[in-house]
């Protein structure tokens, strides 16, 4: 019957709360998995960008790049030299001018559709063809009615399209006829998140059945010494892998040089141009060529195309670069989050709980921060989104959880303890105070002697009040010496003392609660002998020993009691009062642990279904400690009855 209790209760109690816990962790972490996921669902935003540019913020570095040349095509320039658009014999006069200098590149972020001046187009026709020069022209991604088509799309450099390769592009700009022939030619189109920020570049795009490269992987390709044809493949790869280039801005604009295109046609430019790779673009308002990134809100598009050379550049000096996969450690820290907060919750009050979600969310805010630098494809905020998760749910259920708990506690603890008892046995977070254990009690059985005949004469009314006012005297003490009440017996109580809670003094507890008893006893009957009523007489019993104790029964009913040999030895005591003087009978061992109370032995009984005598001992006379001492030696010198 016990075992079956417990399995009932197993399985209706426990695993409700626990599956709960269990069912909330693997939703949270499936949060996490669909953040990550690479398809639509895991392209949810989440904050991941706004976190990623505060990142790129912290990170920037402002140390100067050496490799990369900025001409600007600034106010100054367009002032000293005339408005956009420029003849072509000057823009071939600063091309020229940058490849004398031993220049080892030249990209121009411009595009050219109309034909100009003849000889300078040809100058810069020649120059695309045989030099290191890579011109621009704009792949477009927005689908328009008529499709944009604008110039003569040049191959360049590009490939045919594998299957899903690239990002798709629906129209173009491009240049002029002429330049057909250029044998670099990069894309300088872009394409803004939806909150109109520049994050990344298509680093390499797709139309008509070609693959088109972007113009700073163009340049990369055409003119960095610092890599041969496996690092450009391994390029283009990673562009077939993921499209676009994430914009790390590793950077700061201010570690960029930058030079008016005025001084460099003047040949007044004061820095060195030999062996850098140069940029060619504008910063200037009317050309429109400004754009919204992490390190400023008008940023020119050449200094973007500048950031992601840098980009292509470290990652080719980075030979050995360990790719690590941001996704799965994503994961793995949202899993390892959600396992520690199902199991650390249910012990955890809501202030640790909450101090537990916060430490995990920096903790991870720094692997991220660290992580956001080798992959840029993995969302920053999914484990974020899981400990949020927790916090709005987990968090809740299991201050609920533990409220429901403590309401049932107290709900069924106040039926046998006093209150003291039961807010000391809360502070201990025991998890199931009521799960039978083997421990050491002290037990207190009483009752009214003949009861049966103080009630026959007495109506129900007066019966019924007898009982009640008798039964307030005994538990009134019981629960003021913080004993557990076990049950009712119609005229008496079984009480015990050494659980739920372990007290160390429980036999002198016991024993202040039988004083007690006495004297409540006492006053009750002054108030009886005053209304002419006789008087009522109280046994107790009490003996300590190893009993079971627990909430024991069935499905239908349970109750919390003490089972063993030492209830039923102070049940004997308790009945052997009837035949004795002496209202309380206590056994050897609460004598034996006694420490405050003086006693008088009474020599041995054999009791009924014990083999060997059992000492007995009740309280000394109070007139005096040394009374009770003598009274106590002279009644163990003779041994007292043997009954």
């Amino acid at each position: 019957m016990i075992g079956s209790r417990f399995r009932l209760t197993f399985f209706r109690d426990w695993p409700a709360a626990s599956i709960c816990r269990w069912l909330i962790a693997l939703l949270a972490l499936a949060l996490a998995v669909a953040l990550e996921l690479p398809g639509p669902l895991g392209h949810s935003d989440f904050g991941n960008a706004w976190l990623r540019d505060n990142f790129i913020r912290w990170r920037v570095s402002s140390v100067e790049d050496q490799r990369v040349l900025v001409v600007d095509i600034d106010e100054a320039s367009l002032t000293a030299l005339g408005p956009w658009p420029w003849p072509r014999k000057r823009l071939a006069d600063l091309v020229e001018s940058l490849l004398q200098a031993n220049a080892r590149g030249v990209a121009l972020d411009l595009v050219l559709p109309e034909k100009s001046d003849s000889g300078g187009d040809q100058r810069l026709a020649m120059l695309a063809q045989y030099g290191p020069l890579v011109l621009g022209q704009a792949l477009t991604y927005t689908v328009r009615t008529p499709p944009l088509r604008v110039g003569h799309l040049a191959s360049g450099g590009s490939w045919p399209a594998s299957p899903a390769a690239g990002v798709a592009a629906q129209g173009y700009i491009a240049n002029q006829a002429g330049f057909a022939r250029a044998q670099q030619v990069g894309n300088i189109g872009f394409l803004p998140d939806q909150d109109g920020m520049l994050r990344r570049i298509p680093l390499q795009s797709a139309f008509d059945g070609r693959v088109y490269p972007s113009l700073s992987l163009a340049l990369f390709n055409c003119c960095a010494e610092q890599h041969g044809p496996d690092e450009t493949a391994g390029f283009a790869l990673r562009a077939r892998d993921h499209d676009f280039l994430a914009l790390h801005f590793a950077r700061s604009w201010a570690s960029y040089t930058v030079v008016s295109a005025l001084s460099v046609l003047q040949h007044q430019a004061d820095i060195p141009i030999s062996g850098r790779l140069v940029l060619v673009g504008s910063s200037a308002l009317g050309l429109s060529d400004m754009v919204p990134t992490a390190l400023s809100a008008t940023t020119a598009g050449v200094m973007v195309h500048a950031s992601a050379l840098t980009e292509l550049l470290d990652d080719s000096a980075r030979a050995h670069k360990i790719a690590w996969p941001g996704r799965i450690v994503g994961v793995l820290f949202a899993a390892l989050a959600s396992l520690l907060a199902t199991l650390a919750f249910p012990r955890l009050s809501a202030i640790a709980s909450l101090s537990l979600l916060a430490a995990a969310a920096l903790l991870w805010v720094l692997i991220a921060f660290w992580l956001s630098a080798h992959d840029p494809w993995f969302s920053t905020t999914a484990p974020l989104a899981t400990l949020l998760f927790l916090l709005a749910v987990a968090v809740p259920f299991a201050w609920q959880v533990s409220q429901q708990r403590s309401h049932r506690l107290l709900g069924t603890l106040h039926q046998y303890l006093a209150r003291p008892v039961v807010a000391a046995l809360l502070r201990s977070n025991v998890q199931n105070p009521l799960l039978p254990q083997r421990v050491l009690v002290t037990t207190l059985i009483a009752d009214m002697q003949n009861y049966t005949g103080q009630v026959e004469s007495l109506s129900i009314e007066e019966a019924t009040e007898l009982t009640r006012m008798f039964l307030g005297c005994l538990t009134r003490p019981v629960l003021a010496a913080q004993g557990t009440l076990d049950k009712y017996t119609g005229d008496g109580l079984v009480a015990f003392w050494g659980a739920p809670l372990k007290q160390p003094q429980q036999a002198d507890l016991a024993l202040d609660a039988a004083k007690s008893i006495l004297a409540e006893i006492f006053a009750y009957n002054v108030l009886r002998m005053n209304q002419g009523l006789p008087p009522l007489r109280v046994r107790i019993g009490i003996e300590s020993g190893m009993a079971m104790v627990g909430d024991f029964g069935t499905a239908v009913r349970s109750f919390y009691t003490a089972v063993g040999d030492s209830i039923n030895t102070a049940a004997r005591l308790e009945q052997l009062a009837r035949k004795l003087p002496h209202d309380v009978m206590i056994g050897p061992r609460t004598a034996a642990g006694s420490v405050r109370h003086a006693l008088l032995c009474l020599g041995e009984v054999l009791l009924r279904g014990k083999e060997a005598p059992t000492m007995l001992y009740t309280f000394a006379p109070i007139t005096s400690i040394a009374t009770a001492a003598t009274a106590a030696s002279t009644a163990s010198a003779v041994q007292g009855p043997r009954l």
